[in-house]
């Protein structure tokens, strides 16, 4: 009589593998159930979230009059991306005289090169190739720092900057030994430059109407991150192959450069002429060093 029956107090190997199978799907619906879906009867309820924000209706539901003060003020920067961009991509066109392709590289390349040997002897440096990149520095969290609000300390926004891009220089040139004797000796010298990573926070601060000569101010501070990557080959026969302390020195470089002139004052116009500008920057540095 037991034959009559699927399942046995003793099951053969068939029964066994579909009790096996049966279990496994009623575990997989019940965890499809409960951890996965919605009962149909709380659909309904479900509430869309949304971000904590001042255009948030329930903002001053949500927010305690005590805790705003600590919610910082940060403002979405895309705005401000876009015109960056438009701004880098303008400068690209016009170094390459607004030609595309090999052409237009070629006379950046060119203007790179008489560029530098203006500031050196004609001839102690050639440029090989360039690459001017296709992106742009991207800002993010913009913040008021110090809102005058009727004080007579200027307005502060801050901003954070990330830029990575593939923007290089390959370049020669020779170290000149100038002992026992002048012109002794010369080493001959190959470098590929590249930006891998510059971040750094960029103070921007609006003109002031009480000066003689309204400027945009935009500055870097000196913590800012810089991270080359440096190729080089130094020697006629034999060789020596990326030398570390060459790489060190030439981020040295970049870097104090950058911490020199980390300042830009954009004149506003029809607000000043560029003497008026220089002799407001002169004073500036003056009064830094009797402070200082």
């Amino acid at each position: 009589m037991g034959n009559n029956y699927i399942f046995s107090l003793t099951p053969t190997f068939t029964q066994g593998l579909v009790l096996g199978q049966l279990s496994i799907l009623v575990l997989l619906a019940l965890v499809l159930k409960y951890l996965f879906f919605i009962p149909p009867e709380s659909e309904t309820e479900t509430v869309p979230f949304h971000p904590l924000s001042k255009s948030n209706p329930s903002w001053h539901q949500d927010v305690k009059e005590d805790d705003k003060d600590s919610i910082p003020e940060q403002e979405s920067a895309h705005w401000f991306n876009i015109l960056a961009r438009q701004v880098v991509e303008v400068y690209r066109a016009k170094l390459q005289n607004n030609l595309t392709g090999y052409e237009g590289i070629e006379v950046a390349r060119r203007k790179i090169e008489d560029h530098a040997n203006n500031l050196r002897p004609r001839g102690f440096l050639a440029i090989h190739s360039v690459d001017l990149g296709m992106s742009a520095p991207k800002l993010s969290n913009a913040r008021v720092v110090n809102d005058n609000d009727g004080d007579s300390a200027p307005t502060t926004i801050e901003f954070d900057m990330s830029y990575t891009d593939t923007i290089s220089v390959s370049l020669s040139t020779s170290y000149l030994f100038n002992y026992p004797m002048s012109s002794f000796a010369r080493l001959p010298v190959s470098l590929t430059i590249s930006l891998s990573l510059f971040e750094s926070k960029v103070t921007l601060v609006p003109p002031s109407p009480a000066s003689a000569a309204p400027v945009l101010t935009i500055s870097l501070p000196q913590d800012f991150t810089l991270n080359l990557k440096t190729t080089s080959l130094m020697g006629s026969r034999a060789m020596l192959r990326d030398v570390p302390k060459l790489h060190e020195l030439i981020e040295y470089q970049v870097r104090k450069v950058l911490a020199l002139r980390g300042t830009w004052k954009v004149i506003l116009p029809g607000m000043g002429s560029l003497a008026t500008v220089q002799q407001e920057i002169e004073k500036e540095q003056a009064a830094s060093k009797e402070q200082g």
